[in-house]
């Protein structure tokens, strides 16, 4: 997987300002959109700091979802008017037309035909489609195209709790995740320079040594288990990019495997990992990992139940399979 780091954007984006349209474009590179936001409230709708707990982060919330789904309705409506006539003089279908139009972002006939049922819009009058509608199909569009998640970064803070509870109230469709990037941060130094074993994602660390920490360094260490592991089971950032990847996107994590043997070289047990969209059969999977192996697939087998499948079974998260192919 490939993590973009784009920069904030300004009010008014979609129309330009700001270098809005260079930053919304390369969103547009992404499947699933991690808004950072700060859940305590320290920094203000310019990115000022502030008084902790005196800006309010829904803020934050609506001026992305409203610069991007108007970000979408500028993209429908480029010539819609004469897009629209075109399909009742050239009776073709509204869906393809539009899938065209936005293919750009991902958009394709079957999601407009979706989107044209679920809204109740009418594909045989789309020249009738008020402003507001066409804004309630762009919305719709975005959401089911660049699905979003909300990191909510200094959850260490005394403000962020009432705040993240606040927000998942009044966004109850969208996924707040508390985060501590500060403290992520400390304990991967702190494993980094041997001073204690960290997984991330998990809700605790292990000290090597106690007499090679300061007290600094102790309190520290105390502090993030109390306001951030204890409270959040972890400091939110791995959670961030797991629940992006499994449960937004819907990936599986395949490992390839011999029945027999586990183990590389190394003695590494299952060291390769392959991210796999939803429906992935055992014959993408062998292509996946080599072209020769998906043209001269034999079979695979499903190494935890010692069975054979076949290349159209669609593969389940975490599944360890073996190819055999003719060479």
């Amino acid at each position: 997987m490939k993590l973009i780091d784009v920069a904030g954007l300004v009010p008014g984006a979609h129309k330009g300002l700001g270098l809005g349209m260079q930053f919304l474009n390369d969103l547009n590179q992404a499947s699933v959109l991690i808004h950072v936001i700060d859940s305590a409230g320290t920094t203000n709708e310019r990115g000022e700091p502030i008084q902790p707990g005196t800006y309010d982060p829904a803020g934050d919330v609506r001026f992305l979802e409203i610069e991007l789904e108007y970000w979408y309705l500028d993209i429908l409506k480029k010539g819609w008017e004469r897009l629209a006539r075109m399909t009742m003089q050239t009776k073709q279908k509204i869906a393809d037309v539009l899938g065209k139009q936005l293919s750009g972002v991902g958009v394709d006939e079957k999601m407009i035909e979706e989107a044209l049922g679920k809204l109740g819009l009418n594909p045989e009058t789309p020249h009738q489609w008020t402003e507001e509608q066409l804004l309630q199909l762009s919305t719709w569009l975005r959401k089911k195209t660049k699905p979003m998640i909300i990191a909510c970064n200094k959850a260490d803070m005394p403000t962020a709790a009432a705040n993240i509870e606040k927000l998942r109230k009044e966004f109850p469709d969208y996924l707040f995740v508390p985060c501590s990037a500060e403290s992520e941060l400390a304990l991967k130094e702190a494993a980094k320079a041997g001073l204690i074993d960290y997984l991330p994602g998990t809700k605790t660390f292990k000290i090597k040594e106690e007499g090679k920490l300061s007290d600094a360094q102790k309190k520290g260490l105390e502090l993030i288990q109390k306001n951030v592991l204890d409270p959040y089971g972890s400091t939110g950032v791995q959670d961030v990019l797991n629940t992006a990847v499994f449960e937004l996107l819907h990936y599986k994590a395949i490992y390839p495997g011999g029945v027999s043997k586990l183990e590389d070289q190394y003695g590494r047990v299952l060291p390769d990992c392959f991210l796999m969209p939803p429906l992935t059969t055992a014959l993408d999977f062998a292509f996946k990992l080599h072209t020769d192996f998906g043209n001269n697939f034999v079979k695979a087998i499903d190494v935890k139940k010692k069975l054979p499948i076949g290349k159209d079974y669609v593969l389940k998260h975490l599944d360890v399979v073996e190819i055999k192919s003719s060479k």
